[in-house]
């Protein structure tokens, strides 16, 4: 059986609703570009669409994600799958175990790809997670263009290659997780990384790779604190923001 969110639908739409709005309140998207999807089963997903009202990820409801085959069939009438839709469906063909697929557009990411900054672990135990990314290499997917068709995602997934993160040059990310959950914090925490990696450039220094002996030291902390209760709070801050809004 494939990776996948077990979850009633309901519950399902209502979480990626609420994934799409933490990614706006932490700033990986902005206005109604980026999508998140989760695996349904072998052949469909629920992803967010655009909708008859659509005003934005910020305000992104349940009803905007639809069920859909990996074709980008069976929107409801009113709604229009992402134009990037094979970032999605080529990851979950290719790679099973893909339960969840974040694509944004972090302005770190951004200017990370154009400047060609090297993405390395500059720090530790401020965020275990992202530094390992750092650690094990982040894929530049070298082109800036839409991914608007099964072979465009094809290229993407092989440069890609078996990792969870992928660097989009003048574009964005693609993100991937066994769940939900796992996803969102990949992609949060990559986020904390190429904002960092941005402003130590700004500096006009050069930032030391940490020491390997500081790696050694470094726990994993765990997917109850790296995963679950780092997510928790992301979704209490989005419920504190969203009633001063």
């Amino acid at each position: 059986m494939s990776a996948s969110v077990t979850s009633p639908d309901g519950d399902t739409r209502s979480a990626i609703a609420e994934a799409c709005r933490i990614l706006a309140m932490e700033g990986l998207v902005d206005g109604v570009l980026g999508h998140i999807s989760v695996r349904a089963d072998d052949e469909s997903m629920w992803i967010r669409c655009r909708g008859p009202h659509e005003s934005g990820l910020m305000f992104t409801a349940a009803d905007a994600i639809q069920r859909v085959t990996f074709d980008g069939r069976g929107a409801q009438p009113g709604y229009l799958v992402p134009q990037e839709l094979s970032i999605h469906s080529e990851l979950y063909r290719a790679r099973p175990e893909v339960g969840c697929v974040i694509h944004a557009h972090p302005p770190a990411a951004l200017v990370c790809g154009i400047a060609q900054l090297p993405i390395r672990p500059i720090f530790g135990a401020y965020n275990i997670p992202a530094m390992r990314m750092a650690l094990e290499g982040i894929p530049v997917f070298p082109h800036s263009y839409l991914i608007s068709r099964p072979e465009l995602g094809q290229k993407m997934v092989q440069v890609m290659g078996d990792k969870n993160v992928c660097l989009l040059k003048g574009h964005g990310i693609t993100v991937v997780g066994g769940s939900l959950e796992e996803a969102m914090m990949r992609a949060l925490n990559l986020h904390i990384l190429l904002v960092a990696v941005v402003e130590v450039a700004k500096t006009g220094r050069t930032a030391e790779a940490i020491p390997e002996e500081d790696i050694h030291e470094l726990p994993d902390l765990g997917r109850g604190l790296n995963e679950t209760m780092a997510y928790q709070y992301y979704r209490r801050k989005l419920a504190q923001w969203e009633r001063r809004s």
